[in-house]
């Protein structure tokens, strides 16, 4: 057991503990949690023949507490809080599974469900050093007739933050009272009035509805976080005290979702480079400089610490999806917002003429598979410029020999024999070489079509100018998730975020319900501008010949400039992979091998994915607090 302190006020950057093994001293690491709150525990199974221990941690780092506790303990602890686990961390420990039966017993003892967030974090909250800035700051409290003691109590915060307001005002959407609170400057507001009238002659606006209640530091941890940004935004507590923990700058997700809004400061340079349009209605002011913002590039900071209590939005998902759409096209943007799935979809145009997609199916034998996902690509796939690569590894099924012949007719079809040893990533690389289309899509044997126009919303996300790697929605054969992105650092290396869930799971924020940032995605169905391939050098045989290829090809991509999107507009069944047993054996040592120069190339991403808050688990697949 470590408990340790962090610098509140810094990148919570997880620390990283090694152990070294057996007589060679052979490492094995953990990723520790982030003191996100400037404190955190770890608890962890240290194995018998450890010889050594090394702790990697950042500046500010301080451990004030190491402590052992007998197996039995633990054990007892998770029998009495996930009996259902305890069951399961007896089966890996009898049949040998060290990992499995760490991670299980982990994910009983030391995990706690977002639900518990506010004594989670009571146990962890520390103070913060906030920079002292002389950034002007005005705030703005919307208000609605009705609203004046939640217009007090906002006001009662302001009046007692580190960072004091350089001027406070009150927007009422209809007649002001006749005694108003004489702490705020009281005006109606003005549906004409544009992002720069509202900033007055301050350096930056944050917006609050009546009822916010910032954190005494809230404005003191904002004002130096804006200060190379467009806007600097903290995490909040909404109604019924729900945590809405937020990842880094994430354009797509904060236009589809409106995260970045609350709790948050736009900064007077951004403003002034706005179109001077109206804002339009109380309602929509927020999402209305949001959006003109995220269009006009804007570079946003996280504060990853709660810094407001928030009250529900003002305007209900479709309303919202209704404004963002005007908006988007006022801002003649290339993107449109429509409400579909119980959320804002964004739709992005598919260029003219449509470019042409190069499938690459890497396989061998198991004509179940090839046939399926053939007739998949070629016949319940709605997009026209098509063609299908596949790279077979020395099949000797006389039926999938037989069936490649009859592929063959088709000449959208083209199959490459690769005789050597198995590789996959270098088998990829042999398609995207052969491959003919502006867009290639890597399509695993044992993935299934479940949806026409899958093909369609991958090419529209693989188009876009900024965009590198393309990932879609995976799921298992029992309508599980299998793939909805993957976070590295997840199982101490890089995993699929909540593997398992039910296939409509939202995911916090909402996220899985809308096409968003990730750091990487997986190769099992992947769309990248064949340029862009070519660019960083495609996936790297030499590293990583099987495992690691499409996460390592992504995190490149993103080293380039070009972010990795998730999108669950392509949605399709990854049906095989639900039966795969452990790797054991030399193909153990291989992973092993590979999950090692993975772990030296990415540590730093490893240790904070930016898209993946840091007070949330890497050892359970959920969205749990560790």
């Amino acid at each position: 057991m470590l408990s340790y302190a962090g610098d509140p006020g810094a990148v919570p950057r997880r620390p990283i503990l090694r152990v070294l093994r057996g007589a060679d001293g052979v490492p094995q690491d953990f990723v520790l949690p982030g003191a996100a709150h400037g404190y955190a525990h770890w608890l962890g199974l240290i194995p018998p023949d450890t010889r050594e221990i090394r702790l990697s941690a950042g500046p500010g780092f301080a451990l004030e507490r190491v402590g052992a506790r007998r197996e039995v303990s633990v054990l007892a602890q998770c029998l009495l809080r996930r009996p259902w686990r305890f069951v399961s961390a007896l089966y890996e420990r009898a049949r040998g599974s060290e990992r499995r039966y760490r991670d299980t017993l982990r994910g009983a003892c030391a995990v706690t469900p977002l639900t518990q967030y506010r004594s989670w974090a009571a146990s962890r909250d520390r103070p913060v050093r906030a920079v002292p800035t002389d950034l002007r700051i005005r705030c703005l409290v919307l208000t609605r007739a009705g609203e004046a003691a939640a217009l007090a109590a906002t006001l009662d915060a302001l009046a007692v933050q580190g960072h004091l307001a350089h001027s406070i005002g009150v927007a009422w959407e209809d007649a002001r009272p006749a005694s108003p609170d004489p702490r705020a400057a009281h005006q109606i507001w003005d549906d004409r009035a544009t992002a720069v009238d509202l900033i007055a002659g301050a350096d930056a606006l944050c917006l609050l509805r009546a009822g916010d209640i910032p954190t005494p530091d809230a404005l003191a941890l904002l004002a130096p976080a804006l200060a190379e940004v467009d806007l600097a935004y903290g995490d909040e507590l909404g109604p019924e005290d729900r945590p809405r923990l937020k990842p880094d700058w994430s354009p797509d997700l904060a236009l589809a979702t409106g995260y970045a809004s609350r709790a948050a400061l736009f900064a007077r340079t951004l403003l002034d480079r706005l179109p001077p349009q109206p804002l339009g209605s109380m309602a929509e002011a927020a999402l209305a400089i949001e959006a003109a913002a995220i269009v006009a590039g804007a570079r946003g900071a996280h504060v990853p610490r709660v810094l407001a209590r928030t009250t529900s939005d003002v305007l209900d998902p479709p309303a919202r999806a209704r404004a963002l759409a005007a908006r988007l096209e006022g801002l003649a943007a290339p993107v449109r917002a429509a409400f579909r799935n119980g959320a804002i979809q964004l739709d992005w145009p598919l260029p003219s003429p449509a470019p042409r997609a190069s499938i690459v199916i890497p396989s061998r034998d198991r004509l179940d598979l090839i046939e399926r996902v053939c007739r998949g690509v070629l016949h319940e796939t709605a997009y026209a410029d098509l063609e299908l690569i596949i790279v077979d590894n020395g099949s000797t099924d006389p039926a999938v020999l037989a069936h490649y012949d009859e592929l063959r007719r088709d000449p959208r079809v083209r199959i490459l024999i690769d005789p050597r040893p198995f590789n996959f990533a270098a088998m990829v690389n042999d398609g995207v070489a052969a491959a003919t289309g502006a867009i290639v899509v890597l399509l695993n044997n044992d993935v299934a079509v479940l949806d026409p126009g899958w093909l369609d919303a991958m090419v529209r996300q693989a188009s876009r100018p900024e965009v590198g790697a393309v990932g879609a929605k995976l799921l298992y054969a029992d309508g599980t998730l299998q793939h909805a992105g993957v976070v590295v650092g997840l199982g101490g290396r890089a995993g699929h975020i909540l593997r398992r869930r039910p296939g409509d799971t939202p995911g916090h924020l909402g996220r899985l319900r809308v096409a968003h940032e990730v750091s990487a995605v997986t190769a099992a169905c992947l769309a990248v501008s064949r340029d862009k391939y070519l660019a960083v050098g495609g996936f790297d045989a030499a590293s990583f010949p099987v495992d690691f290829n499409d996460v390592d090809f992504c995190l490149r991509l993103g080293a380039a400039g070009w972010k990795t999107i998730w999108t669950p507009s392509a949605t399709l069944a990854h049906l095989e992979s639900v039966s795969r047993g452990p790797s054991v054996g030399a193909k153990r040592a291989r992973f092993e091998q590979e999950a090692a120069r993975f772990s030296e190339r990415w540590r730093d991403v490893i240790r904070y994915d930016p898209y993946y808050h840091p007070a949330l688990s890497l050892t359970t697949f959920g969205e749990d607090l560790e």
